[in-house]
């Protein structure tokens, strides 16, 4: 049943969890995705360690010590997170030395309200890099303009970066000069650029929900066929984007002193509309070199019933171009989108580190009491 898994692997495609749980990691599950389903990384955000760790008493004696150690409920949840992503990266270990640091990483997010600041940002970062303590670890970091300078310097600084929240061809290619100028710096500082790694998170599915909600109202049947369209051709024409940056002169430069490109990781893979494949997602967005972070819904049933026949992304950029063009035709534009899908994930991934800050505290005082 992960005859698909093995296929995508074997196409140059990291397969990488979008799940992480003290659950998981104390059953062994994670470990046995990593043996048996080609999980060779892990991603997490503050709505996935909200689902975690609210109601879940596998918490109870950590929560228990910090309670008694009257810490505030934001060091309490940093402790929790740091602890599981920690763990998660020793199990990711044996990957990591085998992919020669490639794979075997593991992502924690900054604090999501600090998304339009970048020297909390930098901060927070440096901290977190600092309590996780592993190799393997990733900082995420948003791609939002405040972001941008604070990738640069946490790369300039030795950090290893997976940046999150791009939705934007614009602003995808702001990430990559991010990339690169902190690559520069690494290496004026003297640092071994070899060993900083990064991955540039191109959300998908969120594009196709906001654009085929519109398509909807319009109704038309222009409208009607462009539905569906638009996720893929924006990825794909990320990874022309992406093919043109990392093949500039500049950048080869770097890559003769020991850098690597940072890859593009294909993130929201989970398909919203019951009327698609579950899998499109990551069956039309096969090519070598790339990361694609599924949830385990997704992993299942790539693993069930995935069709990976090759690379399905070269040779597409044009009709790719022609998909994004037939909407903007229709009136719908492609700027208002992208941005309204940057302002909403910063909420909602403000929203869900809310609610688990609430959770916590709850949690810290009825156990304090106990």
């Amino acid at each position: 049943m992960t005859e698909p898994l093995r296929r995508l692997s074997a196409e140059g495609v990291a397969v990488w969890l979008d799940d992480l749980s003290r659950t998981r990691l104390e059953s062994g599950n994670l470990q046995e995705l990593v043996r048996d389903r080609e999980v060779v990384g892990v991603t997490t955000n503050p709505a996935i360690f909200q689902k975690a760790i609210t109601g879940n008493d596998v918490y109870d004696t950590q929560l228990r010590d910090l309670a008694v150690r009257g810490v505030t409920v934001e060091e309490a949840v940093r402790m929790i997170t740091a602890a599981d992503v920690r763990r998660a990266c020793d199990v990711l270990s044996p990957v990591y030395d085998a992919t020669n640091g490639v794979d075997g990483r593991v992502s924690i997010e900054v604090d999501p309200r600090l998304a339009h600041k970048t020297e909390p940002t930098i901060a927070e970062a440096r901290q977190l890099w600092w309590l996780v303590d592993r190799p393997n670890l990733f900082i995420k970091i948003p791609a939002t303009k405040p972001g941008l300078p604070a990738i640069s310097q946490a790369l300039a600084e030795g950090i290893s970066v997976n940046v999150t929240l791009i939705f934007s061809l614009e602003r995808y290619r702001a990430v990559m000069e991010a990339y690169v100028e902190g690559i520069e710096r690494a290496r004026a500082a003297g640092l071994d650029i070899s060993k900083i790694e990064s991955v540039a998170s191109f959300f998908v599915s969120r594009v196709d929900t906001e654009i085929d909600k519109r398509l909807t109202a319009l109704g038309t049947d222009e409208a009607k066929a462009a539905a569906g369209k638009a996720a893929v051709a924006n990825a794909r024409l990320a990874y022309q984007a992406y093919e043109e940056v990392f093949g500039t002169e500049r950048w080869q430069a770097l890559a003769a002193a020991g850098a690597r490109p940072q890859r593009p990781l294909w993130a929201s893979t989970g398909v919203k509309d019951p009327a698609y494949r579950d899998t499109m997602y990551v069956d039309d967005l096969v090519v070598k070199g790339v990361v694609n972070t599924m949830p385990e819904a997704t992993l299942d049933a790539v693993a069930d019933h995935g069709s990976i026949t090759g690379d399905t992304v070269h040779g597409t950029y044009e009709s790719a171009q022609a998909d994004l063009d037939a909407i903007a035709k229709l009136g719908i534009s492609y700027d208002e989108v992208v941005d309204l899908l940057e302002e909403e994930g910063v909420e909602k991934f403000e929203t869900s580190w809310n609610e688990l800050l609430a959770s916590v505290q709850g949690e810290l005082e009825r156990l304090a009491k106990g």
